[in-house]
């Protein structure tokens, strides 16, 4: 199993940034890709931003260019770099990774974000 912690999450003006970080832990061996996710209430889950094992980050359209994510393999930790918030970036946001050859799944357990205009 795989244990992922959300933290750095919070109040942040509209424009401002904030950082997040996913910390994993367990039996870690042999993830590749990890994500991003956010959900508003009522909506479904969508991908906020993806980093394969080697570093090659994807976004989608709606935080390109706002939005940065790294991760640490040595520290087993990813990040999500948010700048020029806006309300309605205010949602949970999720941690996310997997497994090479679909062998597993797994989820933190969401940091809210909250940005005030």
């Amino acid at each position: 199993q795989v244990q992922l912690v959300e933290s750095g999450g919070g109040l942040v003006q509209a424009g401002g940034s904030l950082r997040l970080s996913c910390a994993a832990s367990g039996s870690i061996r042999g993830i590749d890709v990890m994500s991003w996710y956010r959900q508003a209430p009522g909506k479904e889950r969508e991908l906020v931003a993806t980093i394969t094992s080697g570093g090659r980050p994807r976004y989608a359209d709606s935080v390109e260019g706002r939005f940065t994510i790294s991760r640490d393999n040595a520290k087993n930790t990813m990040y999500l770099e948010m700048s020029s918030l806006k309300p309605e970036d205010t949602v949970v946001y999720y941690c996310y990774a997997r497994r090479i050859a679909g062998l597993g799944v797994y989820w933190g357990q969401g940091i809210q974000v909250t940005v005030s205009s």
